[in-house]
């Protein structure tokens, strides 16, 4: 059995699997990681934050960029982890399987890895499409996966972290020297027999291995530079052909993102429409009030009087979780202008409720740094429009800085809290 593991490690043997390779893609592939789960966790904190937690809202693009930089690692991650995998496939061969407590923990933490890793980028893929044939909630999941990922990926680098080092930035010559007696011709055996302790049995096993030493050994097709050619290419163009939904200036090769800049009512996309949130009736209903409370005290403004108060009008990028954003030009009444109307305390927040009785956001928060900034506003108008029913009419939120999820539409109510 040992000789037959030995022998399938050789077949699979190729100039591009070794450790300085395999240390070259698995920083690649860290640094994805690192950049997903920092990204990750920004947006998951915007929609549920701490008590204490604070945001900037300047850039006005900045969560435009950092979830368009979260889809875009996530995506570079799928021809990344084939490439690892690629790299390693041959150490699946080697024998004996489990060499002690170390070794254990590091196959351990690989498959670990790998499983989860797979699920983690499969699901975050399809839900940039809004595609969830599982069972349990995506967001909730993808978070606690997140924090599993980064602990495996921790104790991965802790127990590999020797080899790490060693072949951070260049190979080691003692190494490459076995490698070249795995992947070498069958004049390599007695070398290779003498490095891994080999010994020939008898009988039928030796008849089938003296078969394969005789069979003549397929070269490897596969240089070094060649190999991370391709994986360079492959990352770039799955990133490329997908990102023009974010970055504007790829927008013309934007092959397979879900969504296209321009593309939906009044030039913007639209992620639920009305018939899903079942509000049109409310929505369109002549009786229709934006009602504000603060303490004990409540106003109602009908749309025509939001439309007497004085107007602002402000660009800012309608952003979505699923990585699409699209720059838009928003008129509507400043909300710290109708909380001064209300006589609101400055460091107050509020709740912002949508006429959509169910949905994970029909009820949103928003903190004082979003209320008091002058681009926030009770949006009333759409690129030069009066505001769509799928955007939102009558009324919605567009503040900087914030998730799509969180720019309210069909407002019915804004409390202090």
């Amino acid at each position: 059995m040992r000789r037959l593991m030995y022998e399938a490690q050789r077949a699979l043997a190729s100039p591009v699997r070794n450790p300085r390779m395999a240390t070259v893609i698995g920083r690649l592939l860290g640094a994805a990681f690192l950049i997903c789960f920092g990204t990750g966790l920004y947006s998951h904190f915007l929609q549920e934050p701490l008590g204490w937690m604070r945001f900037a809202t300047r850039p006005e693009f900045l969560y435009q960029v950092t979830q368009g930089t979260h889809i875009v690692a996530g995506i570079a991650c799928f021809p990344l982890l084939l490439a690892k995998l690629y790299i390693v496939f041959p150490d699946l061969f080697a024998f004996p399987p489990v060499r002690g407590l170390v070794h254990f923990l590091e196959r351990a933490s690989i498959a670990l890895f790998v499983g989860a890793s797979v699920v983690q980028i499969t699901i975050g893929l399809l839900n940039t499409y809004q595609w969830y044939p599982w069972p349990f909630p995506f967001r909730q999941v993808h978070f606690a996966l997140g924090w599993v990922l980064i602990g495996l990926l921790v104790i991965h680098i802790g127990v590999k972290l020797p080899v790490i080092t060693r072949y951070w930035s260049t190979s080691s010559p003692s190494d490459d020297h076995l490698v070249d007696a795995v992947s070498g011709d069958r004049s390599a055996n007695a070398e290779a027999v003498r490095l891994w302790g080999l010994s020939r049995p008898g009988g039928v096993t030796r008849r089938v291995l003296d078969y394969i030493d005789a069979t003549p050994r397929a070269e490897s097709r596969v240089s070094r530079r060649g190999f991370l050619t391709t994986v360079g290419v492959a990352t770039t163009a799955v990133v490329g052909l997908t990102a023009g939904q974010t970055f504007t200036p790829l927008d013309a090769v934007n092959l397979f993102g879900p969504r296209k800049k321009g593309v939906g009512q009044q030039g913007v996309p639209v992620n639920r429409t009305s018939e899903q949130a079942q509000v049109a009736d409310a929505a369109l209903a002549v009786s229709w009030v934006l009602t504000l409370a603060v303490g004990g005290t409540e106003r109602s403004f009908t749309r025509d009087e939001l439309l007497a108060l004085p107007q602002t009008s402000v660009r800012l990028p309608i952003a979505c979780v699923e990585g699409w954003s699209q720059m838009a030009s928003w008129r509507g009444v400043r909300l710290r202008d109708l909380a001064d109307l209300m006589d609101a305390d400055p460091e107050t927040s509020f709740r912002l409720i949508s006429l959509e009785e169910r949905g994970s956001f029909s009820k949103t928060q928003m903190g004082r740094e979003y209320v008091r900034d002058p681009l926030t506003l009770v949006a009333l108008e759409l690129n030069g429009e009066t505001l769509n029913l799928e955007h939102g009419y009558p009324a919605r939120m567009i503040a900087p800085g914030r998730p799509g999820v969180l720019q309210t539409k069909w407002l019915s109510r804004i409390e202090a809290i």
